[in-house]
C-alpha cells in the first residue's frame, strides 16, 4: 500500500463539487486515512509550495491557493500515487483525458480542481505538512 496526498482546491470547494470529487475517490478504490478542511495562509500555501519559489507561476498560485477552503486527503491504495495522478488527468484541463476529474471538473491549468504529490518523498512531505505527528487511521 501507498500513501498520496490530495487537495480539493478552492475553485472546487466554492463551486460545490467536493463531494463529486469524494465519491470518484472512493469508487477508485482509495482508503481515505485522514481529511481536513482547511483555510491555508498565504504563508502556509508558500510553505506548501516552496519547491516552486523560482517558478513564475509561485505568486498566483500561493494567492488562488490562500483564497478560500481547501479538502486536504491522505489517500492509501496500491500505487496510490500513480492511480491518483492517473483519475486526476493532466494539470491542464484541455489536455486531461475524457473522465478524468481535472477534464470534468477543473475550468484552467491554475483552477483544475484538485493537486496530487507526485512522488514518494514528495507525498511523505505533503502528507506530513498538513498531518502532522498524526497516525493515519
Amino acid at each position: 500500500m501507498e500513501t498520496t496526498l490530495a487537495i480539493i482546491k478552492p475553485d472546487a470547494v466554492a463551486r460545490r463539487v467536493a463531494g463529486q470529487i469524494l465519491q470518484r475517490i472512493e469508487e477508485a478504490g482509495f482508503q481515505i486515512r485522514a481529511m481536513r478542511l482547511v483555510r491555508l495562509t498565504r504563508a502556509e500555501a508558500e510553505g506548501f509550495y516552496a519547491v516552486h519559489r523560482a517558478r513564475p507561476f509561485f505568486g498566483s498560485l500561493t494567492t488562488f491557493m490562500s483564497e478560500g477552503p481547501v479538502v486536504v486527503l491522505a489517500l492509501q491504495a496500491p500505487d496510490a500515487i500513480g492511480k491518483w495522478r492517473a483519475l486526476m488527468g493532466a494539470t491542464d484541463p484541455a489536455k486531461a483525458e475524457p473522465g478524468t476529474i481535472r477534464r470534468d471538473l477543473g475550468t484552467s491549468i491554475e483552477r483544475n480542481a484538485t493537486h496530487g504529490s507526485d512522488a514518494p518523498a514528495t507525498a511523505a512531505f505533503e502528507v506530513g505538512y498538513f498531518f502532522p505527528g498524526i497516525e493515519l487511521a
